[in-house]
């Protein structure tokens, strides 16, 4: 028997009827590399039920504990109907962009059917005149809940379903991952002495966590106390983001090349292509209000997810998430100033993530009782504290950096649609793809109707970004390149403490003055002025010694 994670479990008890915790990904395809040129929905179909050993997503459904006592299970589906979960529809005239951002953001705002598998698929074919997209491709939009599921693992998910040539080789090893011993279905009196164990151990795990946490809590405390009079003076300001949300979506999408991020991120030093992402937004963010004449004195506050799986927990289904919640820095006009404000303070953020705060929290919750997470996240979605603490969501997935194939069809392009919160309207979700970087914005419409305008303010945004990058000097180089280079010369320099000549200088007082002579043109430059005079070996030697330094640090 397998249960939900207390992370997970959040992503159930957070769900409103206006906002629901469900993630989407779209992959356009070109039937054109496919055999015949042609992919029918039958072979789709053939294919997912040929990979669904690669998940354990495909079959299991959740099942709740009776009055939430416990947290929920997740079991096989005895009732699992392959063409329940894949569907198929056609864009309507005229067959372009517009129409399938319309078509993407009805599926996206429609709820999953939670007593099934918590995923969905819908193939959509006539992508007929869309720019930069073959004529005749199809696009499949894949729903995936978010307790089944967290930008990574779906990455991973996909990777299941992909092959990196027309043949048909699969992405990732094929390999079994599905465990169905932990799919069964409990009793009811299995859930309820599991739930009466776990209730009773509860309190004693989270006393348990916190003791041998203590010396790190005081100084966290220490440093949160600190933060807070710091930041007194740096509300989060309330703006149409974070008006009510509602229940039916808008969706768009633009793209850029990874090698223009690179170029802008190399151009200021130690930033990264995620600073360069939140830059973007927030030049976008910035535009787009002072269009509207909403533009707050205070910078907006952006909620960043942090993937923290450890290496190879990528394909577990399920969430291994922490947060972050910089400020943007709206207020700066000039886009490298800003980056370098962005570059500070995701720093910082990221150096306490990697404290005892993110680890403790993850440890507390996983212990603390269901019925109590359940009441608190109804608390938390009824008193609107999304909106209070962040403006957006901006999150920056990374996706495959090679070509990929689907039943021989080329992946033309991936896009992704993100949950909303109440009072929290704008998710901005990036992923990179064969050297591309898309950036998928989701929202509502009565927070963004003009969301074409937005897609605009981001695009002039990243060029102006790009134009004041190219105007900046050549970075320098890392000191890892320049470590590098150096480490010959450094190498040499324990040879200059070794020299013959400065050492056995005083002791050589038969020595000709021949010999002498050629010592002193053997020694370096700084060698010479104590070498000039005869003085006794002492004061020689203390001044050798300083000598070696110097010539180790011009190494």
């Amino acid at each position: 028997m397998q249960q939900l994670s207390a992370q997970d479990a959040q992503f159930l008890y957070m769900e409103t009827n206006k906002s629901h915790s469900q993630v989407t990904s779209v992959s356009i395809f070109d039937p054109s590399t496919a055999p015949g040129g042609k992919v029918r929905f039958k072979q789709i179909i053939e294919h997912v039920q040929s990979r669904m050993h690669t998940s354990e997503i495909y079959r299991r459904r959740i099942y709740r504990v009776p009055m939430e006592l416990d947290y929920p299970y997740w079991v096989e589906d005895e009732h699992f109907d392959i063409e329940y979960h894949i569907r198929h529809g056609r864009l309507p005239h005229p067959s372009d962009w517009r129409q399938l951002c319309i078509h993407l953001a009805r599926f996206h705002s429609r709820p999953l059917d939670m007593d099934r598998p918590p995923w969905e698929m819908y193939v959509i074919e006539g992508l007929d005149n869309i720019p930069n997209v073959p004529r005749g491709s199809y696009a499949i939009a894949t729903k995936i809940h978010h307790a089944a599921a967290d930008g990574t693992s779906i990455v991973n998910f996909f990777g299941g379903l992909q092959d990196i040539d027309v043949q048909g080789t699969p992405v990732m090893p094929m390999e079994k991952r599905i465990d169905s011993s932990r799919a069964v279905k409990p009793t009811p009196a299995q859930m309820g002495i599991r739930s009466m164990i776990n209730t009773v151990k509860s309190p004693v795990k989270v006393v348990d966590t916190l003791m041998r946490s203590a010396p790190a809590i005081v100084q966290a405390a220490r440093k949160t106390i600190a933060d807070r009079q710091a930041d007194a003076g740096r509300k989060v300001p309330i703006t149409r983001f974070n008006r009510e949300t509602s229940p039916h979506r808008v969706f768009d999408a633009t793209e850029f090349t990874l090698a223009e991020f690179k170029d802008v991120k190399n151009a200021v030093e130690g930033a990264t292509i995620n600073d360069v992402v939140i830059c973007v937004t927030s030049g976008a963010l910035r535009k787009y209000m002072i269009h509207h004449k909403e533009l707050p004195a205070e910078s907006l506050r952006a909620f960043c997810p942090i993937n923290v799986r450890e290496a190879g927990g990528e394909s577990t289904p399920g969430n291994n998430i922490s947060t972050m919640a910089p400020t943007i820095f709206t207020d700066i006009a000039h886009p490298v100033e800003r980056l370098q404000a962005i570059f500070a303070e995701t720093k910082q953020q990221k150096a306490a993530q990697a404290g005892i705060s993110a680890r403790l929290m993850t440890d507390v919750t996983r212990h603390i009782p269901a019925s109590t997470q359940l009441l608190a996240a109804r608390l938390l979605a009824s008193s609107e504290t999304a909106g209070s603490m962040t403006n957006l969501c901006i999150s920056n997935v990374p996706g495959p950096a090679i070509q990929t194939y689907m039943n021989g069809a080329r992946v033309v392009r991936n896009l992704g649609l993100g949950p909303l919160a109440d009072r929290m309207g704008l998710f901005v979700a990036v992923g990179s793809y064969n050297g591309m970087m898309c950036f998928n914005i989701t929202s509502c419409r009565r927070t963004m109707p003009d969301i074409d305008f937005f897609i605009e303010c981001i695009r002039d945004s990243f060029a102006e970004l790009q134009a004041a990058a190219a105007q900046l000097p050549a970075p320098k180089k890392s000191k890892k390149t320049a470590r590098k280079k150096k480490a010959p010369a450094a190498d040499k320099a324990p040879a200059a403490k070794k020299a013959p000549a400065a050492k056995k200088a005083p002791a050589a007082k038969k020595a000709s003055a021949t010999k002498k002579a050629s010592a002193t043109k053997k020694a370096p430059a700084a060698d010479r002025k104590p070498a000039a005079k005869a003085k006794p070996s002492k004061t020689r030697r203390s001044r050798k010694k300083p000598v070696a330094k110097v010539s180790a640090r011009n190494a």
